[in-house]
């Protein structure tokens, strides 16, 4: 993919900047620059509709499922000027960016139309239940389970670090359909309502003193036998191929917000003189060429036409992960003592919260420790790493 955008693009990049400037100077402007997923709820919801309504929710998706059905290049433009312009974090991207192209993928035309318009049009909030105590980066481990009675699921189990369960309305859980299977084998990918009596969400607290995340519990809750994307058994295609959805357009807007929080710190460093100092402004021109290095990556990754994932799709979150963590350390020496005071309870500067959440970012959507693993065995042939009995 050309790093230059055809003119056609350009007039499409301008019609975003307007519509968003518009709406985040006027009945939006309270939710400018807002990044985190637990404040202003039902303000986020109006704005997820907002987005709906104009069809820019999920602008790569066909016409007839509320989209635009616009091509990549629009799509990466759109990533772009949402993070230029710093709308708010949005509270819909599980469902966006993960359940709805899983459905569109692999879903029956009647899951297609029960669900994708709820998603499109902002008015379902979804939230993913893979991780487990047992089962975080090693996926495969799940012991959920589920099973038919009288056609329903019935859903035994807990989830943990369920970003946004506390408003979801949908969660998509990965759980065992089969209990005389391990690992990957016997697995199911069911669609669960969120508000029924055999759902338990309890709030994590962060270090940064929000709780976006959450422990999850099911206790004889249910779903209809028809909320199951595939077969029983096919859960571990479905939940990678949810998962390769993760390194998509969404990537390029995400690198834009990096943008945004570098450029503010170079700012900040020529502002209170830690500029002066050779080995700041190092570190400085390191994060601006390994961002540039991301946004090269991202969109050879973008450029590939073949569906199975690539060196670049493998290393991606690896490098991203590490580069932030390094940028929040770099935040913290450029701000010195202030950035470590907070004025309450969860009321950290944008800085000092992006240096404290970074640190979940090497452990969130597979382990550093995991990502190598991968990188090793399915990206270079490597020989498999010894696994246990539980892993076999």
């Amino acid at each position: 993919m050309s790093r230059n955008f055809a003119p056609e693009h350009e007039g499409f990049r301008r019609q975003v900047a307007a519509w968003l400037d518009e709406q985040l100077s006027g009945p939006f402007a309270h939710l400018r620059g807002l990044n985190n997923h637990v404040d202003s709820i039902p303000e986020r919801r109006e704005w997820e509709a907002a987005l709906g309504k104009a069809r820019y929710g999920c602008i790569g998706w066909p016409e007839e499922w509320g989209g635009r059905g616009a091509s990549i290049a629009e799509q990466v433009i759109f990533a772009e000027e949402y993070a230029r312009a710093k709308a708010p974090s949005r509270i819909g991207h599980i469902g966006v960016e993960l359940a709805g192209p899983t459905l569109l993928l692999h879903g029956t035309e009647k899951q297609k139309q029960q669900f994708l318009p709820g998603i499109a049009s902002g008015a379902d909030i979804w939230c993913q239940g893979y991780s487990e105590p047992n089962a975080g980066s090693d996926l495969s481990n799940v012991r959920t389970t589920a099973w038919l009675k009288d056609g329903r699921w019935i859903i035994n189990g807990q989830k943990v670090w369920t970003s946004m369960a506390q408003f979801s309305d949908w969660v998509f859980v990965i759980c065992r359909a089969d209990s005389g299977t391990r690992g990957a084998s016997g697995l199911a990918y069911l669609l669960v309502p969120m508000n029924q009596p055999g759902v338990t969400v309890r709030p994590i607290r962060q270090m940064t003193g929000e709780a976006e995340f959450n422990e999850v519990f099911f206790d004889n809750a249910e779903t209809a036998a028809e909320n199951i994307v595939g077969q029983p058994g096919e859960g571990w295609k479905v939940a990678m191929a949810t998962l390769a959805f993760e390194r998509g357009v969404s990537t390029l807007g995400q690198q834009m917000h990096f943008r945004n929080e570098l450029d503010e710190l170079v700012a900040l460093a020529k502002a209170n003189g830690a500029a002066r100092s050779p080995l700041i402004r190092q570190r400085l021109a390191k994060a601006h060429v390994g961002l540039t290095v991301m946004r090269a990556s991202a969109l050879r990754m973008l450029a590939n036409q073949d569906p199975s994932p690539t060196s670049g799709a493998y290393t991606y979150k690896l490098y991203w992960a590490l580069w932030r963590r390094s940028l929040g350390e770099l935040a913290m020496d450029v701000q010195g003592l202030s950035g470590q005071i907070g004025t309450g309870e969860a009321d950290f500067n944008a800085l000092t919260h992006m240096h404290l959440m970074s640190r979940a970012e090497t452990i969130y959507a597979g382990t550093n420790q995991i990502q190598r693993n991968i990188i090793a065995e399915r990206a270079l042939g490597l020989p498999r790493e010894a696994r246990g009995a539980l892993h076999a």
